[in-house]
């Protein structure tokens, strides 16, 4: 009682004033790309006391940008073959305890939803897991039906501590681009490899270049971690070594970072700023199939349990697009912003040949609107600039003769004076330059 009272002080230091002085600027330009900064600018997404902590709010824009993403995951996964399912946000307490998620989190989860009926207990879904074993399980499987692929944007809760909630990327509330492979041992090496290549081409299409991956095994030190049989976890946990060396990945292990239920490949992204994330998961399960009693009738006739591959290549579509818009400063690809281009009008007399331009540049799915309002074309285009627009659209008495644009890009670029389907063919040219091709 009589000691005084300590305070601790956390710094940093740095041999030379040149690190100091980078580090600082790091700051600064962590700061301009804070995503909760970035998507009240861009009126992406919004959070509501009402509404509660830790549930964000997706704006009109935002939802866009979320929609496009899906559907270009949605695309290379058609390519691959899976199947799109849907499962409610909701299950009886018996499925996760099933499962085992709620011995692990059923504690921090949120409470149980009481119905009339005595003794029935639902809780929100904190995984989409065990509804897919559950879609698995509906049907009579041989061998020659695998691989059965699931795929779902699913939306799952888990109640983190108020303290813990950050923007988009700590939340409640959130959507996980999920999937659930089902297949024989046999098809497990080929499966996951070429979930691997699906992640890769993922983020070669997002301006991902610099990652590695991250082999996360069990903790041998503390088994009562996992659940499982030793056999399971080996196979497992090998598996996944295997396609890391024969992919080329440049990848660590780290002991004591697997889930619960399996081991995991995690992708390790660093942004523009050097700070790394975790983007990306691919899980080996052998331990659902035996809870759910998952089967297939094999070659032999008899019933076999399928391995199961979990895997997320967002991750969750808040925290993928709160590290995009810190990555890219809020300058997305433009495959994937939600406007293209934006048509400045001089003045009001060239209103009507914008809407010429603006149906033209809509025909051909370029995304674009128009700027009419009474401002000096100076003050036009430091706003556009200021939204990031990625092409600005000047037209004028000499564009709306000649039936012309002249153009500039985001960043100051002079693309110069063009006729609309010249700057379709533009657009169209950059988004394929960025844009990769998924093969399967």
């Amino acid at each position: 009682e009589s000691n005084k009272q300590l305070t601790r002080v956390y710094g940093i230091s740095f041999p030379k004033q040149k690190e100091l002085t980078v580090y600082l600027q790091l700051l600064e330009e962590a700061k301009k790309r804070d995503h909760r900064k970035l998507g009240k600018e861009l009126e992406l997404f919004t959070f509501s006391q009402k509404v509660g902590q830790g549930l964000p709010l997706w704006l009109p824009k935002g939802a866009a940008l979320r929609e496009r993403l899906e559907n270009f995951l949605k695309a290379a996964q058609k390519k691959a073959g899976y199947e799109m399912v849907v499962t409610p946000h909701i299950g009886q307490k018996e499925l996760y305890v099933t499962s085992g998620h709620y011995a692990k989190y059923g504690e921090d989860s949120f409470q149980p939803i009481q119905t009339p009926k005595q003794d029935e207990e639902f809780l929100l879904k904190p995984m989409n897991c065990p509804h897919h074993c559950e879609i698995y399980n509906n049907g009579n499987w041989s061998y020659k039906d695998l691989p059965k692929r699931f795929a779902e944007f699913g939306t799952v809760y888990r109640y983190e501590q108020s303290g813990e909630l950050h923007g988009l990327t700590r939340v409640r509330g959130f959507t996980q681009d999920d999937a659930h492979l089902f297949c024989t041992p046999d098809q497990l090496d080929k499966e996951f490899k070429d979930v691997i290549d699906l992640v890769l081409y993922v983020f070669g299409s997002l301006g991902f270049k610099d990652f590695t991956a991250q082999v996360s095994l069990r903790d041998p030190n503390n088994p009562d971690k996992y659940i499982g049989s030793l056999e399971n976890w080996d196979k497992a946990e090998n598996a996944i070594l295997n396609a890391a060396k024969d992919k080329g990945l440049n990848y660590v292990v780290v002991e004591g970072e697997a889930a619960f239920y399996g081991p995991k490949l995690d992708f390790m992204v660093k942004d523009v700023l050097g700070r790394s994330w975790q983007l990306g998961t691919i899980q080996v399960d052998y331990n659902l199939p035996e809870r759910f009693d998952l089967t297939y009738k094999g070659s032999d006739n008899e019933l076999h349990r399928p391995v199961m591959i979990h895997r997320a290549p967002f991750g969750s579509m808040e925290r993928f697009v709160a590290i995009l818009l810190e990555h890219t400063g809020g300058n997305f690809p433009l495959w994937l912003v939600p406007e293209q281009a934006i048509i400045l009008t001089i003045s009001e007399k060239y209103e009507k040949y914008s809407e010429k331009v603006l149906n033209l540049l809509e025909n051909n799915e370029i995304r674009a609107l128009v700027d009419n309002r009474n401002e000096t074309i100076g003050k036009k285009i430091r706003e556009a600039e200021l939204s990031k627009y990625p092409f600005m659209i000047i037209v004028g008495e000499q564009e709306a003769e000649n039936e012309t644009i002249t153009v500039r890009a985001h960043g100051g670029e002079n693309v110069g004076t063009v006729n609309a389907t010249e700057f379709v063919s533009i657009v169209k040219k950059r988004i394929n330059e960025s844009l990769k091709t998924f093969k399967q």
